[in-house]
Protein backbone atom coordinates (compact mmCIF):
# COMPACT_ATOMS: atom_id res chain seq x y z
CA UNK A 1 0.00 0.00 0.00
CA UNK A 2 3.03 2.26 0.54
CA UNK A 3 4.20 2.26 -2.97
CA UNK A 4 0.43 2.69 -4.20
CA UNK A 5 0.26 5.65 -1.81
CA UNK A 6 3.05 7.53 -3.15
CA UNK A 7 2.17 6.87 -6.56
CA UNK A 8 -0.89 7.47 -7.39
CA UNK A 9 -2.39 10.40 -5.06
CA UNK A 10 1.41 11.40 -4.70
CA UNK A 11 1.77 10.98 -1.18
CA UNK A 12 5.23 11.66 0.04
CA UNK A 13 7.23 9.72 3.10
CA UNK A 14 7.90 11.74 5.76
CA UNK A 15 8.80 9.45 8.68
CA UNK A 16 9.71 5.33 9.12
CA UNK A 17 10.54 3.79 12.27
CA UNK A 18 10.96 -0.30 13.75
CA UNK A 19 8.46 -1.83 16.23
CA UNK A 20 10.28 -4.70 17.52
CA UNK A 21 8.58 -8.29 17.78
CA UNK A 22 9.24 -7.52 21.81
CA UNK A 23 6.79 -4.76 21.51
CA UNK A 24 4.32 -5.44 18.77
CA UNK A 25 4.23 -8.88 20.19
CA UNK A 26 2.36 -8.15 23.57
CA UNK A 27 0.87 -5.27 21.84
CA UNK A 28 -1.56 -7.49 19.96
CA UNK A 29 0.38 -5.93 16.63
CA UNK A 30 1.30 -9.45 15.75
CA UNK A 31 4.78 -8.68 15.94
CA UNK A 32 7.46 -6.81 14.04
CA UNK A 33 6.26 -3.81 12.27
CA UNK A 34 7.25 -1.08 10.03
CA UNK A 35 5.74 2.57 10.52
CA UNK A 36 5.59 4.63 7.83
CA UNK A 37 4.13 8.06 7.98
CA UNK A 38 3.19 9.79 4.55
CA UNK A 39 1.73 12.93 4.17
CA UNK A 40 -0.94 13.81 1.31
CA UNK A 41 -0.65 16.13 -1.30
CA UNK A 42 -3.76 18.16 0.83
CA UNK A 43 -0.86 18.37 3.96
CA UNK A 44 -2.42 15.94 6.65
CA UNK A 45 -0.59 12.85 7.37
CA UNK A 46 -1.86 8.79 7.11
CA UNK A 47 0.29 6.32 9.10
CA UNK A 48 0.77 2.69 7.50
CA UNK A 49 1.19 0.04 9.66
CA UNK A 50 3.22 -2.48 7.89
CA UNK A 51 3.90 -6.40 8.74
CA UNK A 52 7.02 -7.46 8.06
CA UNK A 53 5.74 -10.52 6.72
CA UNK A 54 4.06 -10.68 3.06
CA UNK A 55 0.52 -9.14 3.02
CA UNK A 56 -2.09 -11.78 1.84
CA UNK A 57 -4.34 -10.78 -0.43
CA UNK A 58 -8.20 -9.31 0.66
CA UNK A 59 -9.63 -9.77 -1.91
CA UNK A 60 -13.46 -9.73 -1.61
CA UNK A 61 -16.73 -9.78 -3.39
CA UNK A 62 -18.23 -8.10 -0.14
CA UNK A 63 -19.31 -4.50 -0.78
CA UNK A 64 -17.45 -1.60 1.02
CA UNK A 65 -20.46 -1.00 3.34
CA UNK A 66 -20.52 -4.96 4.70
CA UNK A 67 -16.93 -5.26 5.85
CA UNK A 68 -15.73 -5.70 8.92
CA UNK A 69 -13.30 -3.04 10.27
CA UNK A 70 -11.54 -0.64 8.41
CA UNK A 71 -13.43 0.08 5.24
CA UNK A 72 -11.18 2.29 3.22
CA UNK A 73 -9.05 5.36 3.06
CA UNK A 74 -9.90 8.92 1.04
CA UNK A 75 -7.51 10.73 -0.57
CA UNK A 76 -8.90 14.19 -1.28
CA UNK A 77 -6.98 14.76 -4.93
CA UNK A 78 -6.75 18.61 -6.69
CA UNK A 79 -7.67 16.46 -10.08
CA UNK A 80 -9.59 13.22 -10.13
CA UNK A 81 -9.14 12.95 -14.07
CA UNK A 82 -5.03 12.23 -14.42
CA UNK A 83 -4.68 10.31 -10.76
CA UNK A 84 -7.47 7.55 -12.55
CA UNK A 85 -5.55 7.16 -15.54
CA UNK A 86 -2.51 6.31 -13.26
CA UNK A 87 -4.50 3.81 -11.70
CA UNK A 88 -4.48 0.86 -13.61
CA UNK A 89 -0.84 1.15 -14.53
CA UNK A 90 -0.35 0.92 -10.48
CA UNK A 91 -2.32 -2.27 -10.46
CA UNK A 92 -5.67 -0.86 -8.83
CA UNK A 93 -8.85 -2.76 -9.92
CA UNK A 94 -11.76 -0.21 -10.31
CA UNK A 95 -14.77 -0.84 -7.39
CA UNK A 96 -16.91 2.04 -8.98
CA UNK A 97 -19.41 1.47 -11.62
CA UNK A 98 -19.28 4.05 -13.71
CA UNK A 99 -15.42 4.37 -12.36
CA UNK A 100 -15.92 8.12 -11.74
CA UNK A 101 -19.16 8.72 -10.08
CA UNK A 102 -20.99 11.96 -9.04
CA UNK A 103 -21.97 12.30 -5.25
CA UNK A 104 -23.47 15.20 -3.36
CA UNK A 105 -21.75 17.43 -6.44
CA UNK A 106 -18.49 15.58 -5.96
CA UNK A 107 -16.90 13.50 -8.79
CA UNK A 108 -15.57 10.31 -6.63
CA UNK A 109 -13.85 7.28 -7.61
CA UNK A 110 -13.56 3.87 -5.33
CA UNK A 111 -10.41 1.53 -6.25
CA UNK A 112 -8.58 -1.48 -4.61
CA UNK A 113 -4.80 -1.24 -4.81
CA UNK A 114 -2.70 -4.12 -5.48
CA UNK A 115 -3.16 -5.32 -2.27
CA UNK A 116 -6.69 -5.24 -2.39
CA UNK A 117 -7.21 -2.51 0.17
CA UNK A 118 -10.29 -0.19 -0.72
CA UNK A 119 -9.42 3.23 -1.52
CA UNK A 120 -11.83 6.64 -2.17
CA UNK A 121 -10.46 9.40 -4.69
CA UNK A 122 -12.51 12.60 -3.74
CA UNK A 123 -11.70 15.48 -6.78
CA UNK A 124 -11.27 18.91 -4.92
CA UNK A 125 -12.56 20.90 -7.81
CA UNK A 126 -16.00 19.71 -7.02
CA UNK A 127 -18.44 18.90 -9.86
CA UNK A 128 -17.01 21.64 -12.49
CA UNK A 129 -13.87 20.48 -14.20
CA UNK A 130 -10.98 22.63 -15.18
CA UNK A 131 -9.56 25.73 -13.27
CA UNK A 132 -11.25 27.91 -11.41
CA UNK A 133 -13.77 25.38 -9.94
CA UNK A 134 -13.62 24.41 -6.47
CA UNK A 135 -16.13 23.64 -2.92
Amino acid sequence: MERFCREVPGCRVVHRSRIPESIGGPAGLGGELLVVWLRVPSGGRVKLILPQAAPVSMESVLPLAARQGLSYLTFHVEDLDPVVSDLVAAGATPLSHPVVVRARSRRISFWADPEGNAVELVDGRGEESGPGHSN
